[in-house]
């Protein structure tokens, strides 16, 4: 069943993102964004599963858009697949769960199975090693971040192009770990499609900033299960100095989101402009270890024009006033948009600050 269909229209492509609740049995809820370029007859459309860290954990699905392949497209990259990106409650990734949503899409649409990838950061590392470890055959290339693993039996992983980033200062998931999966692998025979980087000085958070990186698709796109024999791709470069340029290199703003809730009742329109969020990261090392640790903040992040102050006193509501009830998949930037209005003064008229959760049937105040 679907039940929010977002389109996001850019100046390369636009996209439709669609929400997928209790729609596979004993699975996650996720999203699926599909590129206007999507050609049912063709079916050659590749496929980027995305599994978030422990930060984004919960049940309300907009979490998954704070940052990762769905962020980015909101920002302006263009990314010519089809992404699924499931939402984990707790716990840590079950990979075949994951698998089971999978199936699903590559069974609705008609996509290339020869180049499914995956990419997953800190829980979702340690998800994405597990997914590996389970369904190797699935995947034509992977990339790992900050993740891990408890699994010694870790030789499915030398049959795919995996390319592990690992920052030395990380506090939450020591780079130690990435070296643990490689002496893993090692035992099991040749690692020749095997990229292991540790880049020196990084930090956790930092590392989510590839996903904005056109060279991070670039590097997955090169890949197909269908190359014989099977390489990994080591003339596309990606260093720690690359993650300074992230988010300059999207035309920010370019892709302004357009929400349609679906329901039985009515149809809901918003407007949401997304920006990747500030966000604390909690590291579940699939052992029971939990760290915080908060991300740096994407640069030049948009900003607001402040209205001009008002002449009447900050408690006494306006006879003009005007009130919105938050519904499924409203955000504060849609809701300003939609009233005209900006965030900053939605967040002062309701006391609140723009990382609030917005709860469905709260009545804002807008004007």
């Amino acid at each position: 069943m679907i039940v929010c269909c977002c389109i996001a229209a850019t100046a390369q492509t636009n996209y439709t993102f669609i929400t997928h609740h209790n729609v596979v049995k004993d699975s996650y809820n996720f999203w699926v964004s599909v590129p206007d370029t999507y050609d049912e007859k063709a079916g050659d459309m590749p496929v980027v599963l995305f599994l978030h860290g422990a930060s984004l954990r919960g049940t309300d699905l907009n979490r998954v858009r704070r940052y990762g392949p769905l962020d980015a497209i909101s920002m302006g990259r263009d990314i010519n697949a089809i992404i699924i990106a499931p939402q984990n409650p707790g716990g840590a990734w079950n990979s075949y769960k994951v698998l089971d949503i999978l199936n699903w899409v590559c069974k609705q649409y008609a996509v290339d199975t020869n180049r499914i990838y995956l990419i997953g950061m800190s829980l979702g590392g340690f998800g994405t090693i597990e997914f590996l470890a389970n369904h190797a055959e699935k995947i034509a290339a992977s990339m790992e971040l900050c993740g891990g693993t408890i699994r010694k039996d870790l030789c499915k992983l030398n049959l795919v192009p995996l390319w592990i980033i690992h920052g030395t200062a990380d506090k939450a998931v020591p780079v130690s770990r990435a070296q643990e999966i490689y002496e893993s692998m090692k035992k099991c025979g040749p690692t020749d499609l095997l990229r292991l980087d540790k880049w020196p000085g990084v930090n956790h958070g930092d590392l989510a900033r590839l996903f904005y990186l056109k060279e991070t698709y670039d590097w997955l796109f090169s890949h197909s299960k269908a190359d014989n024999p099977r390489q990994v791709n080591k003339e596309i470069k990606l260093v720690k100095e690359d993650m300074s340029r992230a988010y300059k290199d999207i035309t920010r703003g370019s892709n302004v989101i357009t929400v349609k809730n679906y329901t039985r009742k009515k149809i809901q329109d918003t407007t949401d402009m997304r920006r990747a969020d500030d966000d604390d990261d909690e590291v579940g090392n699939n052992d029971g270890a939990k760290t915080d640790v908060k991300p740096e903040a994407p640069a030049n992040t948009q900003t607001v024009q402040k209205p001009a102050a008002s002449t009447q006193p900050a408690n006494k509501p306006a006879s003009t006033a005007k009130y919105h009830t938050v519904k499924q998949g409203d955000t504060l930037y849609a809701i300003a948009k939609k009233y005209h209005t900006t965030v900053d003064k939605i967040c002062k008229l309701n006391k609140i600050k723009e990382t609030t959760i917005l709860q469905i049937g709260r009545k804002l105040r807008v004007k």
